[in-house]
């Protein structure tokens, strides 16, 4: 009696992600050429919708799959606007060349920050990060030659007309955007993703097996913060004006931490879906003020218990929908 032999094959991507993958690259062509068709204030709006974006992405790569709950990310969204901004001011260099400069000077202050946020562990490093927010707020507050507590206006691009300087602050976002999709994808992909999941299961037994635990976490805890300092420069490019209430606000990491539990923690869709949905919602709920916020609340404590995976984990469990395959299945052939 002949034995069968059985053929494996590791597969990552499927026909979802393909048609994701090609939809992708159609949707990021026709955005490009939005300056030459749309209106200004659309421009804005997307401007603003990628920055939130962009600092949700890397929330969720640092607690989503770092498990690293942290509240004050938007220490590294103010100084890398900051950072922008007096390079723009002072250093005579060109602001939107300035955007990925101060995003890798939020990652450079981040080795520093890190030796004392990683000696506090679970609740401790969540607050703790808060209070190192506080920090860089108080620090900048009490800097004059920034403006101090009222802040200060981006001179450099006083000299460029409005047009060009918003289709240029759009391309710019645009290209930020694919970027730090790109960036979050590949790394998760990687060896180091499948690091960083085992870490985040369980961190003895990750760290039993080879893995250099307090490597990998530095490493996730810089990535997230050059993310976090490319969105904090390129808002303020588009806003023109920085203040410390304003950059280092707990409203970015609030709403942040919203966007990707209403989409999906520990998944790329996820703050893809979140942003869109808070897009939608502050588009049209914001003039309601504080009764937008409570209605932001009470929704992220809706999914929370008839979605607590998101609504995009929700539609993957249901649909086995995977617009960006990270995970490795072995398939098995006769």
């Amino acid at each position: 009696m002949k034995m069968a032999h059985m053929h494996y094959e590791v597969v990552r991507s499927g026909s979802a992600s393909r048609a994701a993958a090609l939809t992708s690259v159609v949707l990021v062509a026709v955005a490009a050429s939005m300056p030459f068709w749309a209106e200004s204030s659309w421009l804005r709006e997307f401007v603003e919708i990628a920055c939130y974006f962009i600092f949700a992405m890397m929330w969720n790569l640092l607690a989503g799959y770092g498990g690293m709950v942290s509240i004050g990310q938007q220490a590294f969204f103010g100084f890398g606007g900051y950072v922008m901004l007096m390079l723009g001011n002072f250093a005579g260099v060109n602001p939107f060349v300035a955007i990925p400069l101060a995003a890798l000077a939020a990652g450079l202050v981040a080795v520093p920050v890190s030796r004392i946020a990683f000696r506090l562990q679970g609740g401790y490093f969540a607050i703790g990060t808060w209070v190192i927010a506080e920090v860089f707020r108080l620090s900048f507050a009490n800097a004059s030659f920034v403006g101090g507590g009222s802040g200060t206006s981006l001179t450099a691009l006083r000299g460029i007309d409005k047009a060009t300087r918003e289709s240029v602050t759009f391309w710019t976002a645009l290209a930020c955007v694919v970027a730090s999709v790109a960036l979050v994808y590949l790394f998760l992909r990687s060896k180091r993703g499948l690091a960083l999941l085992a870490i985040r299961d369980n961190e003895v037994a990750a760290e039993s097996q080879g893995i250099a635990v307090q490597r990998m976490k530095l490493a996730v805890y810089v990535v997230a913060a050059l993310g976090a300092g490319l969105a904090g420069a390129l808002y303020f490019v588009g806003n023109l004006r920085i203040s410390p209430d304003a950059a280092f606000s707990v409203n970015w990491t609030a709403f942040a931490i919203f966007m990707v539990v209403i989409g999906g923690i520990g998944r790329i869709e996820g703050p893809i879906v979140g942003a869109l949905i808070f897009w939608a919602l502050n588009k049209l709920f914001s003039d309601y003020g504080t009764w937008y916020l409570l209605g932001l609340g009470a929704l992220a404590i809706v999914v929370t218990i008839f979605f607590k995976q998101g609504l995009w984990g929700w539609a993957q469990q249901r649909w086995g929908w995977t617009l960006f395959p990270i995970m490795r299945r072995l398939k098995v052939h006769p």
